[in-house]
């Protein structure tokens, strides 16, 4: 078989790619794999400084002492406006691919960067008033979209065998962003820099991750102007399921990376500096482990891995729970860096089930070869983006249940227990969905052998 050409058609001026079958071994080990993993590598750059903008404030709140004028509640305010519209934006983004192409949008979405950061630049310095640092906040928000149309743009690259460790890969790599910034914000904080400095650091590599963009990565022609498959994806019950349990993996991932911090401070007393030392362990162990999560995914299959991580997720929470009443730090800190190695984990494995759940409704259907995989394709790189979208709302609970845990009862104990009872509904919906398989009615028939293939979710 002759492969497909790749050769980049030119259309406004951009490199587009008018044939592309990653699922034809030959065309994949010949020319796709090697394209794919070049967009890959620059898709990550871009998300990474993605998710290193929209966390900032979990930062900057920080450095931001008493002469700031700002109380606990204050700051878990600001963090979760950054979550908010980090979460919206998602949703536009996940169009844009298919409006612009997955290299325009790529660019435009890492140049959007310089928005954020130039207002949190000039505004930055005691006596600027809580609304100009909500609305910069607000900003950085458009950071957490770049993740939506990175997944989407990177889930076309990829063959279905391959999706759980690319997927993992790029959102892993995107992930590190937030242990990046708290590391970075570590080493000013150190060096005895302020706030103005660590966002100086960060304006020229969104430039080079921009111009990066623009020089080496490729569209699809066929993912463009398929903005139906949007709509289609928001009408299957499937994309609000995996929304609900995207909530518990990663809306505790980017929820926990926004308040650790403020907790270590507001219920333990940490100084700055002592808060910054631990704050990027735990972010930075649950975005490396986010491509091992994909791995095993492919591997036993993500619903499986999801269901168990659902488990160790609510085990440990009832540690931090006890942690928290016994006010024992060690414990605290130790339980709570496990709870971001298990989000991370459960990221892979539940972005890996996505393609899986399409590909099986697509055989389902009857359907075959690259015709089930292209109907798989497109529905899960849409879906993507909803789905990435309500799970980053996650992160907004996470914020507000943190700060009216601490108006009520002065600690996040309350917050933890709602968080232990939110996993155990999302074990039994990850069971009952697609892992419970209930017993025939009666043995099958030579008329039912010859209807559509059983959908079956058990391997997704």
């Amino acid at each position: 078989m002759t492969a497909p050409s790749t050769a980049p058609v030119a259309s406004r001026g951009g490199r587009w790619i008018d044939r592309w079958d990653p699922e034809d071994e030959t065309f994949w080990n010949t020319t796709g794999e090697r394209i794919a993993r070049r967009n890959l590598l620059f898709s990550v750059l871009s998300e990474h400084i993605g998710f290193s903008i929209w966390t900032l404030w979990s930062v900057m709140v920080l450095f931001m002492g008493p002469e700031y004028g700002l109380t606990p509640a204050d700051k878990f305010t600001i963090v979760s406006m950054a979550t908010l519209v980090g979460a919206v934006a998602r949703v536009p983004y996940t169009f844009a691919v298919a409006v612009f192409g997955g290299r325009m949008w790529t660019v435009v979405s890492a140049s959007l960067l310089l928005v954020p950061t130039v207002a949190a630049f000039v505004v930055m310095e005691p006596g600027t008033s809580f609304t100009a640092f909500l609305i910069c906040a607000m900003l950085a928000g458009v950071g957490g979209g770049n993740f939506a149309s990175s997944m989407t743009n990177i889930n076309a690259f990829f063959p279905l065998r391959r999706k759980g460790w690319a997927l993992g890969l790029n959102a892993g790599g995107g992930n590190v962003g937030v242990p990046v910034v708290q590391l970075v914000g570590l080493a000013v904080i150190g060096a005895g820099g302020g706030p103005r400095l660590l966002l100086g650091v960060y304006i020229p590599f969104i430039v080079v991750a921009a111009v990066l963009a623009w020089l080496r990565m490729d569209s699809i022609s066929s993912v463009r102007n398929d903005t139906g498959a949007a709509k289609d994806a928001a009408k299957d019950p499937h994309t609000w399921i995996m929304s609900f349990l995207y909530i518990g993996t990663f809306g505790s991932f980017i929820g926990y990376s926004f308040a650790f911090g403020l907790v270590l401070q507001t219920q333990f007393g940490r100084t700055p500096l002592q808060a910054a030392y631990v704050t990027f362990v735990g972010p930075l162990l649950g975005s490396l482990i986010r491509p091992v999560g994909g791995a095993l995914a492919d591997r036993f299959g993500g619903a499986r891995i999801t269901l168990w991580n659902y488990v160790g997720m609510a085990a440990a929470t009832g540690v931090v729970v006890v942690a928290s009443v016994r006010e024992s730090l060690p414990l605290f800190t130790a339980a709570f860096i496990a709870l971001f190695v298990l989000s991370g984990l459960g990221n892979g494995s539940t972005f890996k089930m996505i393609p899986g759940i399409f590909h099986a409704k697509a055989l389902a259907r009857g359907l075959e070869g690259e015709a089930a995989a292209a109907y798989g394709r497109r529905l899960s790189g849409a879906s993507m983006g909803l789905i990435g979208a309500v799970g980053a709302l996650g992160g907004l609970g996470i914020n507000l249940a943190f700060r009216q845990s601490f108006l009520s009862v002065g600690s996040g104990t309350g917050a933890f227990v709602a968080f232990l009872a939110f996993y155990g509904l999302c074990f039994a919906v990850t069971w009952a969905v697609y892992l419970h398989r209930p017993a025939p009615a009666a043995a099958p028939t030579a008329s039912t052998m010859e209807t559509k293939p059983q959908l079956s979710y058990a391997e997704v």
